[in-house]
């Protein structure tokens, strides 16, 4: 049964996921790991953070004073992401130093789905959350309407 996005919580909750991460990029695995976390946030599909540790070593290149800031989370800081000769830019970001609630995502990574040539939940294709700001992850797992979306910039 799928879960609605209508049923997350506001604040939202961080919760380890088991569910294989993938993340592609010009015929490279940018990572690969089954130890993420996902930030569940009411209207919103789920982002997925995984550990910098599991991301391929210099695919992550700090974008240098580029934050901005979550009511919840905190500061976020970006990387643009580069395998071979492509750079992609503010395609990634992380949170150093999370707001109380959210250690668990501590210098953890996130990935904008529509930015990378693929992001897979287990062997699932992701799609991306509608709106340039937003970085959910939609799977068949989820229902909706979710936040981003033509017509929802004043939920």
């Amino acid at each position: 049964m799928a879960e609605s996005v209508w049923d997350y919580p506001r604040p939202p909750r961080v919760e380890p996921s088991s569910r294989r991460i993938r993340v592609e990029l010009d015929g490279d695995v940018v990572t690969d790991t089954t130890r993420a976390y996902r930030v569940l946030e009411t209207s919103h599909p789920p982002v997925y953070y995984v550990p910098v540790d599991d991301v391929t070593p210099g695919a992550l290149i700090p974008t240098g004073g580029r934050t901005t800031h979550c009511e919840w989370k905190g500061t976020a800081s970006y990387y643009d992401v580069v395998v071979r000769a492509r750079r992609v830019d503010r395609a990634a970001w992380t949170y150093h130093d999370p707001r109380p609630g959210f250690g668990q995502i501590r210098d953890a990574v996130a990935f904008y789905p529509g930015r990378m040539d693929a992001c897979l939940v287990d062997d699932e294709l992701v799609l991306a959350q509608a709106g340039d700001f937003y970085g959910g992850w939609i799977t068949s797992d989820f229902v909706g309407p979710f936040k981003g979306e033509r017509g929802t910039s004043g939920w």
